[in-house]
């Protein structure tokens, strides 16, 4: 049975994709549960209307990534964190705590899905962070944790 998946469900695909899953997985399950419907031709021209009008969306914000790319590129944000006197800190820096510090150091917004962070953070120190705004943009900059 051919589907339209209408959010994305592990193992079998991403939101909008068309997939073909077994009668009974799709029909007593992904349909029901709202995740997906049976991909007829109306069903499929309903997809192509909205993939397009998604990627005019895109298009249109393309524009506003690459220029916020160009700011943020190679700059540094600071955060504080709690550590020891060895310098290792306590828990770990995540993607949420550099999107909360780009918003106050530089009144840019950026998701936390976004934001790449190279290695398991774990010391007090400088890292590399990747801004992935877009499939075809994306920023590197550096965080420096400082012990508070």
């Amino acid at each position: 049975m051919d589907i339209i998946l209408l959010k994305d469900v592990e193992f079998v695909g991403y939101k909008h994709d068309v997939v073909s899953v077994k009668n009974g997985y799709g029909r007593n399950y992904l349909i029901p549960q709202g995740m997906a419907v049976i991909a007829n031709a109306a069903n499929k021209e309903k997809l192509d209307k909205i993939l397009a009008d998604l990627d005019a969306a895109e298009t249109a914000k393309l524009d506003d990534y690459k220029a916020m790319a160009t700011k943020l590129e190679g700059q540094t944000l600071k955060i504080g964190v709690k550590a020891g006197t060895s310098g290792k800190i306590f828990g770990s820096v995540t993607n949420l705590q550099v999107a909360n510090a780009l918003v106050e150091q530089m009144q840019a917004e950026v998701e936390r899905k976004k934001i790449i962070l190279a290695e398991n953070i774990k010391e007090v120190g400088t890292y590399e962070v990747t801004l992935q705004l877009h499939k075809e943009v994306a920023a590197n900059m550096n965080i420096e944790l400082i012990a508070e």
